[in-house]
């Protein structure tokens, strides 16, 4: 115990020389400190992991005065029950293990314990990727939890738990993929929108759900019907929007029907041209499996890819693996033109900053080497896809952007934050989550 108590006070030492060498840094300094302090700080819970994983194999609460494992640590720490439970489940998959002869197993989540050990996630990361454990469907093999845990600890080491967030979400629409799906007819069943009756004041309910094929449509159209400024109504200021995303879908939805119903195109098929970008690669279409992603970022089953192509091939973008189509237009034009923008949809898919999940329905074209004005080329080859929040960041920051030599776009932050967080963004690439095709080897494309 004597070991012990020295080690914490050594901490305790060095925390005080760390508090009064902080009054001697310079900014860029400062950062540094705040990222080194995090690591060390993330990794503590490791060492409280292993502590709960003895005490919980070999005693039991009574011996220690209490009737539970909670409340022993409710009456040591001083802690909630609710917090003491987190901790203990923390434990359980992330502590060592022993089998029942004795000898040791790794953790539950083994990639997550050693990232964690190392600093590299904190608890707002644990918080997510325990999320997406608990959210797996039962019938998922142990493999696969493995591999997808080692999946999330690789995002998380370079990503904020927002965005991992969203790259778990999106790996647990792929990883049920592979699982057991609906039939058509319970998909059927399924769809369905209501109109409630009409109410005192005029107003009426929606409500229902949509089929991946009619999202499709519905983002696309609102994608400019429902723009900021778009479909005003009567007497409201383009140059003060304040309507809030809600009511800009209603108004564009009405600007749709509207226009739809004047056009007497009612009777055509579906009532509405198709105006989607789908991109997807030849295996997958010829396989007639897996998922297409369009521009609106949503995943597109293949049958309802299929049936769509078949009236709006001109929207559809298929690509062989890795490669694609090039179009140069040099200095001839200073705006990306039409096909560019689909090669645009059907590679990058959204914005390319690492953690942004705004699909490229929203985005525009980004100059990624050199820009416009500093005598850049708009080849399709150095235009990338940004949102307007991240492509105005450029402009005013230290960020920079270049191309790899996988023709990817890598966002370089400024040397005060650059904290080894990850470059390029593998959100919007679901094929590339997860597991590689059979014989081949995944890309680790979102890597620092």
């Amino acid at each position: 115990m004597d070991v012990v108590a020295e080690a914490v006070g050594v901490i305790g030492e060095q925390l005080a020389v760390l508090a009064k060498a902080a009054e001697d840094l310079s900014h860029r300094e400062l950062i540094g400190l705040l990222s080194e302090l995090t690591t060390v700080l993330r990794s503590a819970p490791a060492v409280e992991h292993q502590v709960l994983a003895r005490l919980l194999d070999e005693t039991e609460p009574h011996h220690l005065g209490e009737a539970s494992w909670k409340k022993v640590l409710t009456t040591s720490l001083r802690i909630s029950s609710a917090e003491a439970g987190r901790r203990l489940q923390r434990a359980k998959n992330l502590g060592p293990r022993r089998a029942m002869t004795g000898e040791p197993l790794a953790p539950v989540w083994e990639a997550t314990a050693a990232a964690q050990a190392q600093g590299r996630l904190g608890e707002e990361h644990m918080a997510v990727i325990a999320k997406f454990h608990r959210n797996l469907p039962s019938w998922v093999d142990v493999d696969t939890r493995a591999a997808a845990d080692a999946e999330l600890a690789r995002h998380g080491s370079g990503l904020g738990p927002e965005e991992l967030d969203a790259v778990a979400g999106r790996l647990l629409v792929m990883i049920d993929q592979d699982g057991p799906e609906p039939s058509e007819t319970d998909r059927a069943r399924r769809r369905g929108v209501t109109l409630g009756a009409q109410q005192r004041d005029g107003f009426r309910r929606i409500s229902g759900y949509l089929d991946p094929e009619t999202g499709a449509y519905l983002e696309a159209a609102l994608a400019t019907a429902a723009a900021p400024g778009a479909n005003l109504p009567d007497g409201e200021s383009k140059g003060g929007d304040t309507r809030t995303q809600a009511q800009r879908n209603h108004d564009g939805v009405k600007a749709l029907l509207r226009r739809t119903v004047e056009s007497g195109q009612l009777g055509s098929h579906n009532g509405l041209p198709v105006t989607v970008i789908v991109s997807t690669t030849l295996q997958e279409l010829e396989k007639g499996a897996g998922v297409a992603v369009t521009g609106g970022g949503s995943l597109l089953p293949m049958p309802d890819l299929i049936r769509l192509a078949a009236d709006a091939h001109h929207y559809l973008y298929v690509f062989d693996g890795h490669t694609g189509q090039s179009l140069y237009l040099g200095r001839a034009k200073r705006l990306v033109n039409a096909a560019q923008r689909i090669v645009l949809h059907a590679r990058d898919r959204g914005c390319t900053r690492p953690g942004c999940t705004v699909p490229g329905y929203w985005c525009q074209a980004h100059h990624a080497s050199a820009d416009w004005k500093d005598d850049g080329h708009t080849d399709i080859d150095d235009l990338t896809l940004a949102c307007g929040p991240d492509n105005r960041m450029i402009e005013t920051t230290g960020w920079t952007t270049a191309k790899n030599t996988d023709n990817q776009t890598e966002w370089i932050p400024p040397p005060d934050l650059d904290t080894s967080q990850h470059r390029v963004n593998g959100y919007h690439h679901p094929e590339r989550h997860l597991l590689a095709e059979e014989g081949g080897e995944r890309e680790d494309d979102d890597d620092p």
